[in-house]
């Protein structure tokens, strides 16, 4: 239970038709849903679209998190950075590129400010890495910003669209103590790919998982009717040694329950991993 946690948004609304959105009118009730259902760690979400003006990024944002998660008993351990994926800096050059350096560096020092150890960077859709010279420019980038998360004492980890054997090559250009693996479950299961043939590859590298769903080829379904085999992958993280969160990415409730729709989904993950809700 303290290791199952949510990625924010999920106890709140639907915003704009999308799975996953900053919900900028409901976060802060988010923090007394979450602890009156037992929720306690949550990861929370950064989006491109307004992002100097996220609570995250303004000193009293950041005071408002704190306070909210001191009464509320939270802890904001990771941060999943889709702003990466909307606006990658290593696929932009100029001002533009630099632009996007200082987001980052500005993003880094904010979660820091709220306790977040983990910064997730999403190397999928528009964040893919395309070409050779994409990577480069990654590798680049994340040179530029080594020491500060040094200092920081941060991570990053990444989601990838890789097979097992190109992110094992990609991640051991990176320093196994500022960087990792944020293993998707439903992603992997929707690309097809083997999870024993991934952990059995990188699981060394595993330092943050989302739990969803999603079918072949497809969309994010509910957990146990898309093509992940979830008690599988999850059984096999523990043999493994994961002592990391599972951080729920899941499906969104069709009847706009969403409280209901994620308490049953951490039920779920709790019978897969033979642990007691």
């Amino acid at each position: 239970m303290s290791r199952i946690g949510f990625i924010q948004g999920r106890l709140s609304p639907i915003v704009d038709g999308k799975i996953q959105a900053f919900p900028w009118h409901f976060w802060q009730q988010e923090f007394a849903i979450g602890a009156e259902h037992d929720w306690h760690v949550m990861e929370w979400t950064l989006d491109q679209d307004r992002l100097s003006e996220s609570p995250l990024m303004t000193s009293q944002g950041q005071q408002e998190i704190k306070r909210l998660c001191a009464e509320y008993n939270f802890t904001i351990p990771s941060l999943t950075g889709d702003c990466f994926m909307q606006a990658p800096f290593y696929k932009m050059k100029g001002i533009e590129r630099e632009q996007l350096m200082d987001d980052f560096r500005r993003i880094i020092d904010a979660s820091a400010e709220i306790g977040v150890e983990m910064i997730v960077v999403p190397l999928v859709d528009n964040g893919s890495l395309e070409t050779t010279e994409q990577e480069e420019a990654l590798l680049e980038g994340l040179a530029d910003v080594d020491a500060q998360l040094r200092d920081t004492n941060q991570k990053i980890v990444f989601e990838s669209d890789f097979a097992p054997e190109e992110l094992t090559a990609f991640i051991q250009k990176l320093d196994k103590t500022t960087y990792g693996i944020n293993y998707d479950i439903g992603n992997s299961a929707a690309l097809g790919f083997d999870f024993r043939q991934e952990l059995s590859t990188y699981s060394d590298r595993i330092i943050n998982v989302h739990v969803k769903d999603r079918v072949l080829g497809g969309t994010t379904v509910p957990l146990g009717e898309g093509a992940a085999d979830l008690a599988g992958v999850l059984q096999l993280l523990k043999e493994n040694g994961y002592t990391g969160n599972y951080i729920l990415q899941t499906a969104r409730a069709t009847d706009d329950d969403h409280v209901a729709a994620i308490n049953c989904y951490r039920k779920q993950v709790c019978n897969w991993l033979d642990e007691r809700l």
